[in-house]
């Protein structure tokens, strides 16, 4: 969540960034009155606190008349404490809630606008020119027998699939070649659980309830299936206080992602762009404030050299601020040019939090030149998403007869396959 001294130090500040975000910046004035009425009855409380040690202190010295009245006044103030204590966590709880609906400011160099506003930084590759009727996914998932939609929606309803074949070898070579080159950066593989506490998962993802259009709950328990390892990966250190030493604290995060997609009715239904289900390496970073900008370079940059290896043509933007999502200061989002949509579509995604997720899970760090603690900053940014990564892979590198080229860094995950070759007659030439 967002500091509580920097809200009453900048409220105007806080209340543009929230305009620039698209949220309202009356969740501004809800946090300062929250605050208000909390801070007035921690006063009440605290005067009678104070009163009742004073009168333990004084009894002891006191005889007769004396001590039966301080007695009976001391009552008086116990009484009282005990009356004001409930409005008073009642206050805190209150004040807690407001603050978990104000969304992180965006960074100042974030564009303006919303989803049609974001801002291309730059393009690299040249999408493929093909002398022939360029086919989608879906049509070269049939032709090579790798891809069936039709018998997973009788299995189970739409946005499922089966891959099979060399489409499953795919899949996996993809994950193996993230894993391998994250864990040469230096990052901790990690196998997370994919049900998170619901505590969890509202405390990265912002707001103060699920979001049950893309989260699935999982009925009777105070737990949900996670959209993203990110969720596991950031839950893991929540109320741990770390060395700095340890910071950057990096892991691959290698995980089935569910996600209900429920507001995007009628949105990308063709083929696996848009699923419920698929497999996913993510990166997750925990860092220090100071470098974190750094770190989201960084990541970015792990990003990009992925998909510059494998060939594929992309274009790199950065998102708008009334389009980022509550825990988001800034993200690029890398699109890949995929010749069935006719255009770009997004495959990876990359944040830096700053330190609005931490706070919300108290992961903190010690500083090595001072005292107390500070809280870490997160960022997270995905590798690999399996399923459009094997949207883009089918459609950039299909050939005239349908057959699909492997890019060359996957051809050792793939037992040395180097092409998928049709196993259905082609529809057309």
């Amino acid at each position: 969540m967002v500091d509580l001294k920097r809200i009453r130090e900048e409220p105007d500040a806080i209340k543009a960034a929230l305009r620039r975000k698209q949220a309202d910046p009356g969740l501004v004035d809800q946090v300062l009155d929250a605050d208000r009425r909390r801070r007035d009855l921690l006063q009440s409380v605290e005067t009678l606190r104070a009163a009742q040690n004073r009168a333990s202190a004084e009894i002891p010295r006191l005889r007769g008349a004396e001590r039966e009245a301080r007695l009976a006044e001391m009552k008086k103030i116990a009484a009282d404490l005990r009356a004001a204590e409930p409005g008073l966590r009642a206050a805190e709880d209150a004040l807690e809630a407001a603050l978990r609906r104000i969304p992180n400011p965006p960074h100042p160099s974030v564009p303006d606008g919303g989803a049609d506003d974001s801002v291309t930084l730059r393009v690299v590759g040249r999408p493929p020119e093909f002398p022939f009727a360029a086919r989608d996914h879906v049509e070269l998932g049939a032709l090579l027998d790798i891809l069936d939609t039709e018998r997973s929606a009788k299995v189970s309803g739409t946005r499922f699939y089966f891959l099979r074949r060399e489409g499953a070898l795919l899949q996996l070579a993809l994950i193996r070649f993230a894993v391998d080159r994250l864990t040469g950066e230096g990052f901790v593989p990690v196998i997370p659980p994919v049900a998170v506490k619901r505590e969890h998962i509202v405390g990265m993802m912002g707001g103060t309830a699920l979001d049950e259009q893309m989260v699935y709950r999982i009925e009777g328990e105070d737990l949900a299936l996670a959209g993203t390892s990110e969720m596991a990966l950031g839950a893991m250190l929540a109320g741990e206080i770390l060395d700095e030493a340890q910071l950057p604290l990096r892991f691959c995060g290698i995980s089935t992602c569910f996600r209900r997609e429920a507001g995007a009715y009628g949105k990308d239904t063709r083929g696996i762009f848009r699923v419920h289900q698929f497999d996913k390496v993510e990166m997750f970073s925990f860092c220090h404030p100071d470098r974190s900008w750094q770190e989201h370079d960084y990541l970015v940059g792990i990003q990009e050299r992925m998909w510059q290896a494998l060939g594929l043509p992309y274009r790199v933007v950065d998102i708008a601020a009334g389009d980022l999502g509550d825990p988001a200061a800034r993200k690029y989002d890398i699109e890949t040019w995929m010749p069935g949509r006719g255009g770009y579509g997004e495959t990876q995604s990359c944040s830096n939090c700053t330190d609005f997720q931490a706070r919300r899970l108290g992961v903190r760090f010690r500083p090595r030149d001072r005292k107390g603690t500070e809280y870490a900053h997160t960022l997270n940014g995905t590798a690999v998403a399996a399923t459009r990564a094997i949207v883009a892979i089918l459609e950039n590198f299909q050939q005239a007869d349908g057959s699909v080229r492997i890019p060359d860094p996957l051809v050792p995950y793939m037992g040395g396959l180097a092409e998928i070759r049709p196993r259905r007659a082609a529809v057309r030439p």
